[in-house]
């Protein structure tokens, strides 16, 4: 039988008479560390322990120690009763009682919590926190594990030193502004020791007195950085009764263009390396997600949670070599499974399949190139890149045959095949036709701000020029690109 009591915050007048009683009813007391400030008052008492302190300097970190004191105090309850005292409430950020209680149980060790006062009890009245508002609790140790919520408070313990302080530093600020008022608590509930006071975040490190005692609250702050929840509400506040007309009457299908004009800007942004227009233009991309979230939910079909948790399940199911048991030597073996769970996933059962499902929204290049590469993973191909040159003089003739007719769809059809088999010479040479046809624009746009420019310096107007005049400053400006 194993007693499992705590010690309180810190004040002698925090220890329970239950948990006084069990450790002075007991011959064999363990607790986790001598280094609290009740124990003075425990020896006064006549009551004798041994501590794990020794746990600490021969363990390389903290969940060995943990672990460890458990296995040990489960063998020795095999063979007596024993109080295992640890600081504070023995369920309130104490892993070694998590570990103790799970062994126990896997052992068949009978085991009993008293009720004590936890150092959260302590910061609470200290601070007249009511846990009805919401409070979290987080382990400095498991900060990386966790998700900062500003619309609650939290309190942050075992922030035992300066180093401890900086990773709690640095991942609140990816979650709260560097001036954040946040309370630096020592010996929180402990008379003649204990300290709080209001500190900028910013300044947590810095801190000189920093120990095993110290934790952290921060209170809770609406008007702190914002976060997805934030523009989910902007979003509902538009669309809602008092919002704005335009943002209500909109549809999936009305801002659908948003969304893909949005992209291009944000590939426009990445292009051109650019951070802060990166920064603007993924944004935009994002609200227009946050857009189409909030029509799927007022029309009950779909919510954001639907689609983070479809998108998140879907690069589990497709990255096997990562969350599951396949290998994957490189990056063609993985573009290949990738493909292949993508296929059974949408059930793409033949090559037609596929090829209906690139998207008919992406740029005309773009799709045309994706649908040759389909086709040629079959044999469907040119041998070499002459066949593809080929029908691409095959194509002109048969435009120039048409082009100066009446029957615009059948101009229409060949001018497509011509683009259809010019992008074919594209993808055997191994470039993006997107990529060529963009370096061309910008190659041309370049070409004719040197006529403009060149028309400028003699006094010329543009539109009183003769094409022949024109080009001969076109020449001039492909002269200057060598």
């Amino acid at each position: 039988m194993i007693k499992i009591v705590g010690l309180g915050p810190g004040s002698e007048l925090s220890l329970t008479v239950g948990t006084i009683n069990a450790l002075k009813n007991c011959e064999d007391v363990y607790f986790r560390t001598k280094i609290h400030p009740t124990v003075d008052y425990i020896e006064k008492q006549g009551i004798k322990f041994e501590t794990y302190d020794f746990e600490y300097e021969t363990k390389q970190d903290f969940d060995s120690v943990y672990m460890s004191i458990a296995e040990d105090l489960v063998e020795k309850a095999k063979e007596k009763d024993i109080v295992y005292a640890v600081p504070g409430h023995p369920l309130v950020a104490e892993k070694s009682v998590v570990n103790l209680i799970s062994l126990c149980e896997k052992e068949h060790i009978k085991y009993e919590i008293l009720p004590a006062v936890s150092f959260i009890d302590a910061i609470m009245e200290s601070l007249k926190i009511d846990p009805v508002e919401g409070l979290k609790v987080i382990d400095a140790f498991d900060m990386k594990n966790q998700i900062m919520d500003k619309r609650i408070g939290t309190i942050i313990t075992q922030v035992y030193n300066q180093f401890i302080a900086s990773e709690v530093k640095l991942s609140l600020l990816d979650y709260y502004n560097d001036e954040t008022e946040i309370y630096f608590i020592r010996a929180a509930g402990i008379p003649g020791l204990e300290s709080i006071r209001k500190i900028p975040l910013y300044e947590l490190d810095r801190q000189e007195d920093i120990d095993y005692l110290t934790s952290v609250y921060i209170p809770k702050n609406l008007d702190n950085k914002k976060d997805i929840y934030d523009l989910v509400d902007l979003v509902e506040i538009l669309r809602g009764e008092n919002g704005c007309p335009w943002d209500r009457e909109q549809t999936h299908k009305s801002v659908r263009n948003a969304l893909i004009e949005e992209s291009y800007e944000a590939a426009d942004a990445i292009d051109n390396e650019d951070d802060d227009a990166m920064v603007e233009e993924l944004g935009d991309v994002l609200f227009q997600v946050i857009f189409h979230a909030v029509i799927g939910h007022e029309d009950a079909y779909f919510d954001l949670s639907d689609i983070i948790d479809g998108v998140y399940n879907k690069m589990v199911y497709r990255h096997p070599h990562v969350f599951g048991d396949d290998k994957a030597k490189d990056t063609e073996e993985v573009l290949d499974k990738w493909n292949e769970l993508k296929k059974k996933e949408k059930s793409l059962n033949t090559v037609t399949d596929e090829l209906k499902a690139v998207a008919k929204a992406l740029p005309g290049l773009t799709r045309a190139q994706k649908i040759q590469k389909k086709a040629s993973k079959v044999g469907f191909d040119w041998d070499n890149v002459f066949g593809a040159m080929s029908k691409v003089e095959e194509e002109l003739n048969e435009l120039k045959e048409v082009y100066n007719g009446s029957n615009k769809a059948r101009i229409l059809d060949e001018v497509g095949d011509l683009i259809f088999a010019c992008v074919n010479v594209s993808r055997f040479l191994g470039v993006d036709s997107e990529d060529a046809v963009n370096n061309t624009c910008e190659k041309f746009i370049k070409r004719f701000q040197f006529i403009e420019e060149k028309a400028t310096e003699k006094g010329m107007k543009l539109e009183n020029m003769s094409l022949e005049q024109m080009d001969e400053l076109w020449e001039s400006a492909k002269l200057t690109e060598k």
